[in-house]
């Protein structure tokens, strides 16, 4: 089965229809099977996006892509900071 990539606003649209569903009384089961995603997913996201309005999960996709890129750019500067003590202690 191909892999699906949900936006945030529809994980917290699925997020709620599930909520609905169980107060209905339906069991997680049926509910995660209605949602067509697997209970692993459903918990994952529950942790994740639990209490989350809609602004707030952009928000937070917003600052974990933009944490990323920070990272990488750190990474990238303590490389080159090292590579320039090896060239000026003399080790080639």
């Amino acid at each position: 089965m191909a892999r699906k990539r949900h936006t945030p606003e529809q994980i917290i649209r699925k997020l709620r229809e599930a909520e609905v569903e169980l107060a209905k009384g339906l069991t997680t089961a049926d509910v995660v099977r209605k949602l067509e995603i697997t209970e692993q997913t459903y918990y994952r996201w529950r942790k994740e996006y639990g209490g989350l309005r809609l602004d707030q999960a952009k928000r937070l996709k917003e600052l974990e892509k933009e944490n990323a890129r920070l990272k990488k750019l750190v990474a990238d500067q303590a490389l080159d900071n090292s590579i320039l003590k090896e060239a000026a202690e003399g080790n080639f």
